[in-house]
C-alpha cells in the first residue's frame, strides 16, 4: 500500500509541477479558463414552415420558426436583411451575426468569415441591425450568444461548434 501511495504522490507532484510551469508560461496567474459557449442559450424550437409573408418572431435575433422560401446567401451584409429568409439560412446550418458599430477591427473577422465560409450549408452571414452598437448576437439553428462587444474567441468557438449543423442536413 505504500508503495501505491507513493506512486500517486510522485505523479501528483508531476501533475501539479506542470500544471505551475503551463501558468507561468500564461502570464504567472492562476485565472480560471472560462468556456466561452458558457452563455449560449437554447431557444426553444419554434417551427421550420415556409411562408410568404412578415413573420413576428417576437425578437430580433430568431433561431427558428417560420421562413422564406429563399434563404440568403453567406456575405457580409451593410442593410438589412429580411429576418424570415434569414431563418432559413439557420436551417441550412449558416451562422448568422448581428451588428451595428463592432469596430474596425471585428468587420474586418466578420468580413473575412463570410469569405471563408461561403458554403451554403455551412456558411456564414454578418447582418446589420442598427440599436445594438457594439455588441453582436450570433445565431445557429436554436442557438444564441449575445456578447457586449465582439469576443473574437468566443465568436470563433461559436462557429466551430455550431456552423454546418443545421437540421436541414448536417454537413460537419
Amino acid at each position: 500500500m505504500a508503495t501505491n501511495w507513493a506512486f500517486c504522490s510522485v505523479r501528483r507532484v508531476t501533475w501539479m509541477c506542470g500544471a505551475v510551469a503551463a501558468m507561468l508560461l500564461a502570464g504567472g496567474t492562476a485565472q480560471a479558463v472560462q468556456d466561452p459557449l458558457a452563455d449560449v442559450q437554447t431557444i426553444p424550437f419554434q417551427g421550420a414552415e415556409h411562408t410568404n409573408g412578415q413573420v413576428d418572431y417576437g425578437t430580433s435575433f430568431p433561431t427558428s420558426g417560420p421562413m422564406s422560401p429563399s434563404p440568403v446567401p453567406p456575405g457580409f451584409y451593410a442593410n438589412r436583411v429580411a429576418p424570415e429568409s434569414l431563418v432559413h439560412s439557420l436551417e441550412h446550418g449558416n451562422i448568422v451575426i448581428y451588428y451595428d458599430q463592432p469596430g474596425d477591427a471585428a468587420t474586418a473577422a466578420m468580413r473575412g468569415w463570410a469569405q471563408q465560409y461561403q458554403g451554403g450549408l455551412d456558411g456564414f452571414i454578418a447582418v446589420r441591425i442598427r440599436g445594438i452598437g457594439p455588441g453582436v448576437a450570433l445565431t445557429a439553428w436554436t442557438k444564441l450568444l449575445i456578447l457586449p462587444g465582439f469576443d473574437e474567441q468566443a465568436t470563433l468557438a461559436f462557429i466551430d461548434a455550431f456552423r454546418g449543423r443545421g437540421p436541414e442536413q448536417i454537413v460537419r
